[in-house]
């Protein structure tokens, strides 16, 4: 799926201004069209209801120079009465450049993390006359791939990518050739190029010190896909922090593969059934959060005890309301730095490549601070 976002959204395919052109209509594709019958109107149609050359009227309606005024006025004239509409892209890529277009392509459109991303990118990219398409790959490395080739081929300005592919060596040709193409949230594999991360180590840090400090030390990570870069980080982390503190065995507890609420809760109520249940959580992700908290609220409604702590990764709506401590950070400032790299690449192409990472930090609200049996 491609999401157009900005002031003038259209379809992607180029439509049929042109820069250059013969004198008029010579066959019948060429011929005039009103625009009437389900069908756009052509370029042909004003060019011969102004009375001028084909060139002429792609002349006027790309805004170009040296038009005599007259003339300029009657193609306008003609192109407002028969509803044409000019395609900025295909102007664009008939000048031989690239169009105004950036494509991004997310991890999951479903996620409002890259609803955030999306709205920084496009906030940044406003303020530059440029516009947003917005892809979804699902996670799937295939489709990640025909996805960047597609916006490739349609000669997007820029790239930004949520990558989930374990090879990105096939954008070297397009990052060799001056196409801007930032990564967010993970770093590309095989390809050096500018990149925007959160701080997922010092997030998981303070996240499993914070739990310690309230005496737990059976804390249970759970986690989305194994393959993924930022959950392979917090996970390190995560190990390498309770190692730190002197746990046993700090993977016991750890669980990955929930890339959705209904996964998260089964390995939440999974965890808690063990005879050694783990006494606090660390979620890796905003969904996941929000599975664990149906866990643990079904858990009470059997009969539980609610003296399960739980610090989530990601901050999401309604978290305050539920005094959920998190682990957050600035989203949409993400997506504008991500941007705002691809813009100066593309004024810039001979600068090296770029990592922005951007600050975590706890958000303390309750579901972090229950005690554990250490306290």
């Amino acid at each position: 799926m491609m999401v157009m976002q900005g002031e003038s959204a259209g379809t992607l395919p180029p439509g049929e201004v042109r820069a250059a052109g013969s004198n008029g209509p010579t066959d019948t594709a060429a011929r005039p069209h009103s625009g009437r019958g389900g069908r756009r109107p052509t370029l042909a149609a004003v060019a011969e209801v102004a009375g001028v050359s084909l060139k002429t009227a792609s002349r006027v309606l790309n805004d170009e120079p040296n038009v005599a005024p007259q003339t300029r006025a009657k193609v306008q004239e003609a192109a407002q009465r028969l509803g044409f509409r000019r395609n900025a892209v295909a102007a664009d890529l008939a000048r031989g450049g690239s169009s105004r277009l950036v494509g991004f392509v997310t991890g999951d459109l479903a996620n409002p993390f890259y609803s955030a991303l999306a709205s920084g990118i496009e906030r940044e990219l406003r303020h530059h006359g440029l516009q947003l398409i917005t892809t979804s790959s699902d996670e799937e490395p295939e489709r990640e791939r025909s996805l960047t080739e597609a916006l490739v081929e349609r000669r997007v300005g820029a790239l930004v990518v949520t990558p989930t592919s374990t090879d990105h060596s096939s954008l070297r040709r397009e990052l060799d050739d001056g196409l801007p193409v930032v990564f967010i949230d993970r770093p590309a594999q095989g390809v050096d190029a500018d990149t925007v991360v959160i701080d997922n180590r010092g997030g998981v840090r303070d996240a499993v010190t914070h739990l310690l400090a309230h005496g737990h030390r059976r804390i249970a990570l759970v986690g989305d896909v194994s393959r993924l870069w930022t959950f392979q980080e917090r996970r390190d982390e995560f190990v390498a922090t309770l190692r730190g503190a002197g746990v046993e065995d700090p993977s016991r507890y750890v669980r990955d593969g929930a890339h959705d609420a209904e996964l998260a809760h089964a390995f939440v109520a999974e965890l808690l059934a063990m005879p050694e249940p783990p006494t606090a959580f660390v979620t890796a992700n905003n969904k996941i959060t929000v599975g664990a908290l149906h866990a643990l609220r079904d858990r009470v409604a059997a009969g539980g005890r609610a003296d399960v702590a739980l610090v989530g990764f990601d901050d999401f709506e309604l978290a305050d309301l539920l005094d959920v401590t998190v682990v957050g950070y600035d989203v949409v400032e993400m997506g504008r730095q991500a941007a705002a790299l691809a813009v100066s690449r593309a004024d810039n192409p001979e600068l090296a490549p770029r990592l922005v990472v951007v600050p975590t930090r706890l958000v303390v609200r309750g579901t972090g601070e229950i005690p554990g049996p250490g306290a």
